[in-house]
């Protein structure tokens, strides 16, 4: 029976990864892994202009996230966006059993909510791109797919029960 829980709370912009994750990780016990603290500034400054990250962009910063989540053996809680299936196998490589949860919002939802942020490097510019790079993941194992819009405790409890579930599973 594996007791480490490791979960990257992943999804568009704004469908609420940071903050359900603080909630999780709390709830849990575990750090908590703030994906956009790890871009690079050419990153973040290619973001800021509009300009959506590709492939190339993103590969080494999903190879430190991994880096990262491997560097807390006893589990932790990343929120990172990890919109495509190979960025999610990249994330996985380093910590068998990985899991995600994805939090699940619409188009309209995810531009009203960035469009709201004060201060955010994201501009609702790259919402569209979002949506177009992501690849859902619910067929994947170990994905729970939740509805990003419902409340964040409720959310929060649900992703702990099944992460526990799943941990004390055979």
């Amino acid at each position: 029976m594996n007791e480490s829980i490791h979960v990257v709370l992943m999804g568009v912009a704004g469908c609420g990864k940071s903050v359900v994750g603080q909630r999780i990780a709390r709830l849990l016990d575990l750090p908590m892994i703030e994906g956009d603290a790890f871009h690079p500034q050419s990153n973040v400054e290619k973001m800021a202009r509009g300009e959506p990250l590709d492939d190339a962009d993103r590969a080494g910063w999903l190879q430190i996230l991994g880096q990262q989540l491997q560097n807390h053996p006893k589990g932790a809680v990343l929120a990172c966006s990890a919109l495509k299936k190979k960025y999610r196998d990249v994330l996985r490589c380093p910590v068998p059993g990985l899991a995600f949860v994805h939090l699940s919002i619409t188009p309209e939802e995810s531009q009203r909510r960035v469009s709201s942020r004060p201060d955010h490097f994201y501009p609702p510019s790259l919402v569209a791109s979002q949506f177009e790079a992501l690849q859902d993941p619910a067929d994947e194992p170990g994905v729970l797919v939740v509805d990003g819009t419902h409340p964040v405790d409720d959310i929060a409890r649900q992703a702990t029960q099944w992460l526990r579930d799943r941990t004390h599973s055979p």
